[in-house]
């Protein structure tokens, strides 16, 4: 498909889903020719999407990246959440020649020295497997939403990913927190206990902290950095996260 053929069905999903439900959002896009791909972090918003997916028993294929720096809470919670919609959740992991090769070039803990050495992490632990996550996907649904950062606030329900030649799909761009919360709360959807302690966005360990009141969504994360736009680049393309060194391993690191 070309770009403007990409660009002109991301536009017509957009206004399609504009007027739906989060239920009926779902299920169109899982009734779309092509692999449809969901990659959740365990975060408040992904989980509303995960236990719409599971409950609706939607063909829509759940993963998550396991970084190996997670918190041990979030970890746990894939597991509860597997069991709770008997869904299956696909990790993918990073591969060990990509740590070990950004660990001697900046250190294991370098990436708080420089914006260029957390790309690189990031880079390493999230960009890569991302894209492991997403081969051969047609669709990726995100839990993106306009209130999250001043980044995101034009986040649109469906969006041509060119670099990766798929359309994103945002079900959830147009909910606020409270409707999350209150959503949540009506469905029993289990959360990360994180969030009750004050980490309304949820990251590796170390690199998330919890927020101070007033505060935006993603304050806590790399919050020793100035950027208030910054990511870690799944969503936004960071060019420093092409500083790691390039391994030669092709394996595939998935479990389950």
């Amino acid at each position: 498909m070309t770009s403007a053929s990409l660009e002109n069905r991301a536009s017509a999903l957009n206004k399609q889903l504009e007027s739906l439900d989060l239920g009926d959002r779902l299920a169109l896009v899982s009734g779309l020719e092509g692999k449809v791909v969901f990659t959740t972090s365990l975060g408040i918003e992904d989980q509303v999407i995960t236990a719409a997916i599971g409950s609706a028993n939607l063909g829509i294929e759940v993963s998550t990246l396991e970084t190996g720096r997670l918190f041990s809470e979030t970890v746990a919670l894939v597991d509860e959440t597997e069991e709770t919609y008997g869904i299956l959740i696909k990790r993918f992991y990073p591969e060990q020649d990509d740590i070990d090769a950004f660990a001697a070039k900046y250190g294991m803990n370098g990436f708080y020295d420089s914006v260029e050495a957390r790309h690189a992490c990031c880079g390493a632990r999230k960009v890569k497997p991302l894209a492991r996550a997403l081969e051969g996907a047609s669709f990726w649904i995100t839990g993106l939403r306009r209130g999250q950062s001043g980044n995101r606030a034009d986040t649109p329900f469906a969006e041509a990913d060119l670099d990766r030649g798929l359309i994103k799909i945002n079900p959830l761009a147009d909910w606020g927190i409270e409707t999350i919360r209150a959503h949540v709360e009506r469905q029993a959807i289990p959360v990360n206990p994180l969030h009750a302690r004050g980490y309304p966005s949820i990251g590796c360990e170390p690199c998330t902290r919890a927020i101070k009141p007033g505060e935006s969504e993603r304050a806590g994360r790399w919050w020793w950095e100035n950027d208030e736009k910054r990511e870690c680049g799944l969503h936004v393309p960071e060019t420093a996260a092409s500083a790691i060194p390039q391994s030669n391993s092709l394996s595939s690191s998935i479990a389950r």
